[in-house]
């Protein structure tokens, strides 16, 4: 059964949320079910700081041994800062999907849009966990 963490906010598109210490930043990183899902990460293309995104426009790529899947920006805003591990260990999305396996750290366009977002249990629905 996949890790839903209930202080997270989540997309139906399998990604996580968590606001940081700056309540307009938050992390994002996929699910430990899209993790499951994909398999065994080999590879992961993520966007440079400052560029900018609208909600549901694809960031980046994540590659898995057995798909590419595109990865979509929770809510629209600016990157702040990118996981640099990933490029030399891209296995921590698998390991660690909530903690090293993070991806963007992005600042809100908006950040009351943060609410709007799949709490745990909707989420827990959405994947009939």
């Amino acid at each position: 059964m996949a890790n839903v963490p209930d202080q997270l906010r989540y997309t139906a598109d399998h990604e996580w949320a968590r606001q940081t210490a700056d309540p307009g930043v938050i992390e994002v990183g996929i699910t430990d079910y899209a993790q499951g899902e994909l398999g065994d990460i080999v590879f992961v293309n993520l966007p440079k700081p400052g560029d900018k995104f609208a909600a549901h426009q694809a960031f980046g790529t994540i590659e898995a041994v057995k798909a590419v899947s595109d990865l979509f920006c929770p809510l629209a805003g600016e990157i702040v800062a990118t996981n640099g591990s990933l490029d030399t260990d891209p296995a921590q999305v698998n390991k660690a999907p909530y903690a090293d396996g993070w991806m963007i750290r992005l600042k809100l366009d908006d950040p009351g849009q943060f609410a709007t977002l799949l709490t745990a249990d909707q989420y827990r629905s959405q994947i009939g966990a």
